[in-house]
């Protein structure tokens, strides 16, 4: 992650200079210019000192795909291109038949 990107773009946002940024956070304006230029990466605490000086927050969230099983996706990478069309057309008629059973049972 670039933290500096991070931040200059949260300062941008809320219209704010680096020093009306260091004033709200209650820090010095060079600690706020290294930490946007990269020159240094800013604890946790003093990166969201900063944020929140910005009215905005940094959040945590899943990587993508994080916890997925690959196993299916493999196997079915496996199968040549007609393989991987018959069991779509399997599996499209198995949906349908699903889809009617769920229809009659209403």
């Amino acid at each position: 992650m670039n933290y500096g990107r991070v931040l200059r773009t949260a300062r941008r946002r809320a219209r704010l200079t680096q020093r009306q940024v260091a004033e709200r956070a209650g820090l010095p304006q060079p600690a706020v210019a290294r930490a946007e230029n990269g020159r240094n990466v800013p604890r946790a605490d003093t990166l969201e000192r900063i944020l929140r000086a910005c009215d905005a927050e940094l959040r945590v969230a899943p990587a993508l795909g994080a916890g997925v099983d690959r196993t299916a996706i493999r196997q079915l990478l496996e199968l040549t291109p007609g393989e991987r069309a018959r069991l779509a057309v399997i599996e499209a008629r198995n949906l349908d038949r699903a889809l009617a059973r769920a229809r009659t049972r209403r």
